[in-house]
């Protein structure tokens, strides 16, 4: 009799050991993640509906109604702006730290300083590979013989050789660009990948702009 209560009381354990290892996996394992679009137009369609969700819901706990400088104060933040980004084209870009768009970007990305710098950055890549070609000196004379041809004299503006010193030249100079640049595309991708699940958790359940509703028929 001994010998069958210590089996009963050794299986009892061996049992609780199992269910507890049961309910620790499944606290660690968390909620599902929601599924991600799978195309880049959807990925953003979905990022920016967050960002609206989370916009609306600011815009709301601000006492604005009739006073359009108010609002666009609370939507975009009030002067001055404390962001700032110096293109190599000599364009500046800047944004404000206050304002519900900001929250909104904090939310998404978490730094919202980072994400502006490599947004900004990432954007105008192709400007500056532009800026770059109009300081090769063949670019510039074949620039120069297309602003002499008459208006719509095609012929003049295809022997100029504008279009096909262009399409030589350009994608080097863009891949310089990028290779200048790849810690700031880095730091997009990262963050951008960032606010992709943030948003995806924010919107489960809702409908998304890349997803049809219900047919109201």
């Amino acid at each position: 009799m001994e010998s069958s209560a210590a089996w009963a009381r050794a299986a009892g354990r061996t049992v609780a050991a199992a269910v507890l290892t049961v309910l620790l996996a499944g606290g660690c394992a968390g909620p599902p993640q929601p599924a991600l679009p799978t195309s880049e137009q959807a990925r953003s369609e979905l990022i920016k509906a967050a960002q609206q969700v989370l916009v609306d819901r600011c815009m709301t706990s601000h006492d604005t109604a009739g006073r359009p400088a108010a609002q666009e104060d609370a939507l975009f933040g009030a002067d001055p702006a404390e962001l700032e980004v110096t293109l190599a084209t000599g364009h500046v870009v800047r944004a404000h730290t206050d304002g519900c768009l900001a929250q909104a970007h904090r939310h998404l990305y978490g730094d919202q300083a980072r994400w502006f710098r490599a947004e900004v950055t990432v954007n105008n890549l192709r400007p500056e590979a532009q800026a770059r070609l109009e300081q090769d000196p063949r670019y510039r004379a074949a620039l120069a013989r297309r602003a002499a041809c008459p208006e719509e004299d095609t012929r003049c503006a295809r022997e100029s050789g504008l279009d096909d010193l262009r399409a030589r030249l350009e994608p080097a100079r863009l891949d310089a660009v990028r290779a200048a640049h790849r810690e700031d595309i880095a730091t997009y991708e990262q963050l951008r990948d960032r606010a992709l699940h943030r948003a995806a958790r924010l919107l489960a359940g809702r409908p998304t702009p890349h997803q049809k509703g219900p047919d109201p028929s």
